[in-house]
């Protein structure tokens, strides 16, 4: 349990399998030992997508060292979730140590992924690995003509073949961007990656080539693949354990946190809750990677239909927070393009690639709950003021601090802030 790089204790690690299998020896530390440190509350973070133990550690350690001065009389214990995800190793993430395959990657810049990437692609797609190293290989070549580009698509396909997990309702099945024509995908997200400035967001001016495309491409492949891992890791892991907790330590005041697809992993965790289980009390999404109608009851586009967690936020024992900024490249550009690709091949800013695709394809951390009923949306400040809603789903524009990345991802990893730690302790009204 003790770790002594940690900045918080106690704290806990539950390391889960792509399955959801919780790791056996750290669950039952866990549930002996909340009790007997005397937690009242537990605050359960879910990294995004990230390539290590080390480096989720480390987002932890930095993002709850303010809380036990920012609660100092509170009984308060802390779980990082270990699962298995990965990041493209040119995604920036602001004030954290860069690999020295990215660095070395920027002085030897011939090939288009780096070894860090290679190693975590091999990872993430470990029966691919002749697939992973033609990918490899046509990205450093960038062969001429659409006949590369459609290879490049197909080989992609072969990746995403088998992927199983969760759906969220509103992307019926694989999204449209893995069976469309791949030289038109390339070109559209080459387009989006040429109106993107540095900090991901302000537009900037290059003639587009499709094979920058084509590599964002396959970072949507890991993506959608990651989404749906992250689905079944809430909803068949870290659900039914949080119901072994509240047998176990029935006191104990539960606190759910993600960020990314971390934010995916702990609503999707509600699914898998046992009904009678009211020992979660408040739910904070930073920067949700998934879509922003998934707890809708019913779609404005889709009437018919409903989001994949309909109702859940009533499962709650408190609200159901949602952070979001305008300034997150990944969410506000690359989401919705991946999700489903817009007829109109202009290069064109983030803001302007939402108008074109419609609403319909959002997501949670770019501009927060959408068509529930009775949703608060504050902005940071205001939040901050407090109090917040006892219950129900509140969105709060967090742009004020979530500001700062490179492209592609713009602030999408901008988390760490004690602003954000703040909005996680008035969720839980943790005093």
């Amino acid at each position: 349990m003790s770790d002594p790089a940690m900045s918080v204790t106690p704290y806990w690690e539950l390391t889960f399998d792509a399955d959801g299998d919780v790791d056996g020896p750290e669950r039952d530390r866990l549930l002996t030992q909340v009790t007997e440190r005397g937690v009242r509350d537990l605050i359960v973070f879910s990294h995004g997508w990230n390539n290590d133990r080390s480096g989720a550690t480390a987002l932890y350690r930095r993002f709850f060292a303010p809380v036990p001065q920012l609660a100092p009389r509170a009984r308060l214990g802390y779980v990082g979730v270990i699962w298995p995800s990965m990041r493209f190793s040119d995604e920036p993430i602001p004030d954290f140590p860069r690999s020295v395959a990215a660095v070395e990657a920027e002085a030897a810049p011939s090939r288009a992924l780096d070894k860090d990437t290679r190693r975590a692609l091999l990872r993430t797609f470990p029966d691919r690995a002749a697939v992973v190293d033609q990918l490899a290989r046509m990205l450093d070549e960038r062969p001429d003509g659409p006949e590369g580009l459609t290879e490049f698509g197909r080989l992609v396909r072969l990746l995403l073949d088998g992927s199983s997990g969760p759906a969220d309702t509103d992307e019926p099945g694989e999204p449209a961007v893995f069976a469309a024509d791949p030289a038109a995908v390339c070109e559209q997200f080459a387009d989006a990656l040429a109106a993107l400035g540095p900090a991901g967001d302000d537009p900037r001016f290059s003639l587009p080539n499709p094979w920058d495309g084509a590599k964002e491409l396959l970072r949507q492949a890991t993506y959608y693949r990651m989404k749906r891992r992250a689905g079944t890791v809430g909803e068949h892991g870290l659900g039914p354990l949080l119901g072994r907790l509240a047998g176990a330590a029935p006191g104990v005041r539960v606190h759910l946190v993600g960020h990314s697809f971390g934010g995916r992993l702990v609503a999707f965790a509600l699914r898998g809750l046992p009904a009678s289980v009211r020992t979660v009390k408040s739910v904070t999404l930073l920067q949700g990677a998934f879509s922003h109608y998934a707890f809708a009851a019913r779609l404005p586009h889709a009437p018919d239909r409903s989001g994949a967690l309909k109702d859940l936020q009533e499962h709650i024992d408190g609200p159901l927070v949602c952070c979001y900024s305008h300034f997150d490249g990944a969410l506000g550009t690359f989401y919705p393009l991946a999700s489903r690709l817009a007829g109109d091949d202009r290069a064109c800013t983030g803001s302007e690639i939402a108008a074109v695709l419609g609403p319909e394809w959002g997501a949670m951390g770019h501009d927060g709950v959408q068509a529930v009923p009775g949703t608060t949306r504050l902005d940071l400040a205001a939040a901050l003021r407090g109090p917040l809603p006892a219950s129900g789903c509140v969105s709060v524009d967090v742009a004020a601090v979530v500001r700062r990345g490179g492209a592609p991802s713009g602030a999408h990893s901008d988390i760490v802030h004690p602003e954000l730690a703040r909005v996680v302790l008035a969720a839980g009204r943790i005093t």
